[in-house]
């Protein structure tokens, strides 16, 4: 038997909402906020995904995307 230990995911779909950038008492910027993804073949069905974005990728997000926008997501859950 196989000995499948990873945890990898990859999100597709739109912000719920305006991103606002934080930080933390000792200075590291972060953020959340959730995305909607529609699931295929089931019409009118949706997810929403909450996302943690840490350091320089927090303040990436913050800075290009707003409500609405596409956006992929690659990285592990918690």
């Amino acid at each position: 038997m196989a000995n499948f230990n990873f945890n990898k995911v990859i999100i597709g779909g739109r912000l719920t909402a305006d991103v606002e950038l934080k930080q933390t008492q000792s200075g590291v910027n972060v953020t959340a906020f959730s995305i909607a993804v529609n699931r295929k073949g089931a019409k009118d069905k949706t997810d929403f995904i909450d996302v943690v974005a840490w350091r320089q990728t927090a303040e990436f997000i913050s800075k290009y995307f707003k409500k609405g926008s596409s956006i992929c997501i690659v990285g592990s859950l918690q």
